[in-house]
């Protein structure tokens, strides 16, 4: 079983994530498992610069204090990930945490990082949202079992009670 590919879990924490995770051990016993967190970059890439006259953009902070959040972001993600692999682990998976940066948006970062460890399939909770909401926040396991090129379980939020 050691040449099988993985399965990846998207974690971020959550309930609908744990519950991901539970469910990835019945579905797949034992599996060599990715447990995925997205983190973002820090402020430095969303910031506005000044224009060539040092005017007319908003006044940049401190690069170590960038830095600082950068690393600091970095940091709580790769907890989350290893908070995850634990849990995994616990229900019986070889699992490993990794992370992937959010160069465009976590559910483009969820695909691509399936399609580059060769995923066998890919397990995400979904938070349930209905209605505005939804249109609002978006929909990450809509959208990645919508565009990932690989199997896609989307594990319902625990308390969501419609069908």
């Amino acid at each position: 079983m050691e040449d099988e590919s993985p399965i990846l879990i998207a974690y971020d924490g959550s309930e609908p994530a744990r519950a991901a995770v539970h469910a990835a051990a019945a579905l797949f016993p034992a599996a060599r498992t990715l447990v995925l967190t997205v983190w973002e970059p820090g402020l430095a890439q969303v910031m506005p610069m000044p224009d060539s006259t040092g005017m007319g953009g908003t006044m940049l902070p401190d690069p170590a204090v960038l830095r600082d959040v950068e690393r600091a972001s970095e940091r709580h993600a790769s907890e989350v990930a290893q908070d995850g692999a634990r849990i995994a682990r616990e229900a019986g998976l070889d699992a490993q945490a990794i992370l992937a940066e959010d160069s465009l948006t976590p559910d483009d970062a969820i695909v691509a990082t399936a399609e580059q460890h060769d995923a066998r399939a890919i397990v995400i909770g979904s938070r349930g949202l209905r209605g505005l909401k939804s249109k609002l926040l978006g929909s990450t396991s809509s959208h990645v079992l919508h565009h990932a090129l690989r199997p896609v379980v989307v594990v319902r939020h625990p308390e969501d009670q419609h069908a």
